[in-house]
């Protein structure tokens, strides 16, 4: 079975190594939509393969590191990139919640980069 749960936050960041003439390399923000998926067994007794509420619980000092946040601050994303934050996320969830399979960041609705821990 999978699963998967979204949160969103918002944050600005620059890409510190892009040249000076991308637009990246200016301080900008964005509405980022995480999606953390979650795959294994349905539990016969719960019913779950996970508990959204343990995902939430799991997820929250992540959310309080980099909501309303300048990424490039936050220990570990000095260079955030869409695929950086899903790693970075990815090393912070994964010991509170087994069953992550992938995250998922989106920094536009068109715009993602997934990381499922390879």
């Amino acid at each position: 079975m999978k699963i998967s749960q979204a949160f969103k936050f918002e944050a600005a960041h620059r890409l510190p190594n892009v040249p000076e003439t991308h637009p990246c390399s200016r301080l900008h923000g964005h509405s980022y939509r995480i999606e953390v998926r979650l795959e294994g067994p349905v539990d016969p007794k719960t019913g779950f393969v996970a508990d959204f509420f343990d995902v939430e619980r799991g997820f929250a000092d992540i959310l309080e590191a980099v909501d309303h946040r300048c990424l490039n601050d936050v220990a570990g994303l000095e260079n955030p990139t869409a695929e950086n934050i899903a790693v970075w996320i990815w090393e912070r969830l994964k010991p509170a919640v087994a069953q992550i399979s992938a995250v998922r960041v989106y920094e536009t609705p068109e715009c993602w980069a997934e990381y499922d821990g390879r």
